[in-house]
């Protein structure tokens, strides 16, 4: 198997989130039905793996996925199709070129590069990092129309300062199970690696997000208690103690998936991808550390 690493644009409005699900238009569907398609004589379909599911309505500027192909495949993409007459394309280069061409026509996804990926790669696993970014136009904001798909219109002033602040206090490794809609089997502990919200020129206020990985739901809701202490209905120390306890609440609203969009991917030096791969695989817990004389991060 040949893996190809995939970075993929995308805007969510029209689509029923990343993942593949009967009689619903999905970016994962769209990208695996123009696959079948081009491997038609070349079967199996190749599956794609993406490096963070995104919700219904959440964009992305720069996601990555990868699809494993046999050499038959690779090498089918290499060879002119017939009544062409252009040079032969690089496998990787005639893929996109192919997968734009197919999942690509209804200008909502769009495949910017598709390349061999490194030994040890996996879009998921091997990730370091995923940064989001969250807009909101408040009342002194200015509103345009053409932002709208990708901007929240918030109906009152917000404080940025104390959204800032409370944002920064919630930083750090910890287990996110009040900010996160739980999924079976799955894991709350998450490192939020940076949060900080700051006013455009335009008068928008943008939340920057990283962490190592985001549970189901987690960019939303710590953006929806910021917008409440921003609003002066929760108090600024308030979303720090709801994390800690651990326990859903409807102390503030998980803000809607319009204003968010994943904006990069991190990954780690190709020598260390195969074990950051291994290494988030193991299911993460929280323990006390004598070193630290806090929590820390046994996997």
């Amino acid at each position: 198997m040949h893996r190809l690493r995939l970075d993929i644009a995308y805007d969510g409005t029209r689509f029923s989130g990343w993942a593949k699900q009967p009689d619903r238009r999905t970016v994962q569907g769209e990208l695996e039905a123009a696959l079948a398609t081009i491997f038609r004589r070349n079967p199996p379909a190749p599956r794609i793996t993406v490096a963070g599911r995104t919700d219904v309505g959440v964009h992305a500027v720069a996601q990555v996925a990868h699809v494993d192909l046999t050499t038959a495949q690779l090498v089918s993409l290499e060879r002119p199709r017939q009544g062409q007459h252009e040079a032969p394309r690089p496998a990787p280069a005639a893929l996109q070129k192919r997968l734009n061409g197919i999942a690509g026509l209804g200008a909502d996804l769009y495949i910017s590069d598709i390349r061999l990926a490194p030994a040890g790669f996996d879009a998921r696993f091997s990730a370091i990092w995923r940064r989001y970014q969250y807009r909101i136009a408040d009342t002194v904001a200015a509103r345009n129309p053409l932002l709208q798909n990708h901007t929240l219109w918030y109906p009152a002033e917000l404080n940025v300062d104390t959204m800032d602040a409370t944002a920064q206090s919630l930083l750090g490794l910890h287990d996110w199970a009040s900010y996160c809609k739980p999924r079976e089997g799955a894991t709350t502990i998450r490192m939020l690696q940076e949060f900080s919200w700051q006013r455009d020129s335009d008068g928008v206020l943008t939340a920057t997000v990283v962490a190592d990985a985001f549970c189901h739901n987690m960019v939303r809701a710590l953006v929806g208690a910021c917008v409440a202490v921003g609003e002066a209905k929760l108090p600024a120390a308030d979303p720090a103690a709801i994390r800690d306890d651990r326990v859903r609440t409807n102390d503030f609203k998980v803000m809607p998936a319009k204003g968010l969009t994943l904006m990069a991917v991190g990954y780690p030096p190709d020598a260390e991808l195969a074990e950051r791969a291994e290494r988030t695989r193991g299911l993460r817990v929280l323990s006390e550390s004598p070193q630290s004389g806090g929590l820390a991060d046994s996997n």
